[in-house]
């Protein structure tokens, strides 16, 4: 067994054991004790503060606070826990009020984004390794301006002697050349917009000579190097798209939740 099948299992166990102890737990203590949703309530916001805790980890690397993997896979199976005790505390019944519908709907948002981070973190890493290795975010403008300008070099310079391979390029990759292009198709893993340049410049080659061919044949490997740089600027932006999403509903949840415990104490008389 593999080590990641090692560790899921190993995962899966303990958030069913843990679940499930909370559960019964939940069953024979909440009608007993008069505080019971004080205790899940600080609970669960001591499990919101652990999860929070992650993104404080990746941002302090050279602390010694144990290494990164272990701490994502604490993040991923506490956050699953984090949403069993939501529903203990809310007694697995729908909020009431404007302010818990709204802290509701922002853990359920939380929770939805943290999922959606998790498959895109597992999915898109691993296609990004198929297509080229790693490219650097921020190095990619400047290794798509070098492949516009070799291109427009190959194209439209001064020893370009193919008027028909200048009009294809300002006609049909003047634009392409110019900037990212075709996310969502690299997004959903769809190679039609290529394939349709690709057909574009195999009709184009039936026209021109052999010094020409040689010229085009360049043109295309630019073109499926300049694509390969879209697919990479298409998956990296998704993945940080995500963060940008994800880490201010965590602040806002996290926000919402101490005003929610000043509010329950503030009218409740706990304070005293």
């Amino acid at each position: 067994m593999s080590r990641f099948r090692r560790q899921f299992f190993i995962g899966i166990f303990l958030l069913a054991l843990a679940s499930g102890l909370a559960v019964m737990a939940h069953n024979r203590w909440n009608p007993a004790l008069p505080n019971y949703a004080y205790f899940t309530g600080w609970v669960l916001l001591a499990a919101m503060i652990l999860l929070a805790l992650y993104n404080a980890r990746k941002r302090l690397p050279f602390l010694p606070l144990g290494n990164s993997e272990t701490w994502a896979q604490i993040h991923i199976y506490a956050g699953f826990f984090a949403v069993v005790l939501f529903l203990i505390h809310l007694n697995f019944r729908l909020p009431t009020g404007w302010f818990e519908g709204t802290l509701a709907w922002l853990y359920a948002l939380v929770t939805g984004s943290g999922i959606a981070g998790l498959f895109l973190s597992r999915v898109l890493p691993r296609r990004l390794a198929t297509r080229g290795g790693e490219v650097i975010y921020e190095r990619i403008p400047a290794l798509r301006h070098a492949l516009r300008q070799e291109a427009e070099a190959l194209t439209l310079g001064d020893q370009t002697k193919s008027p028909a391979i200048a009009e294809f390029y300002v006609r049909e990759l003047s634009d392409f050349f110019a900037g990212p292009r075709f996310f969502w198709p690299h997004l959903l893993e769809s190679r039609r917009p290529l394939n349709a340049l690709a057909a574009k410049l195999e009709n184009l080659r039936r026209f021109l000579n052999e010094s020409e061919r040689a010229t085009l044949e360049k043109l295309a490997r630019l073109v499926r190097q300049k694509d390969g740089l879209d697919y990479h600027h298409a998956l990296q932006t998704t993945l940080k798209l995500w963060l940008f999403v994800h880490l201010p509903l965590t602040y806002s949840l996290m926000i919402f939740s101490l005003l929610h415990v000043v509010l329950v104490f503030a009218f409740s008389g706990g304070a005293r």
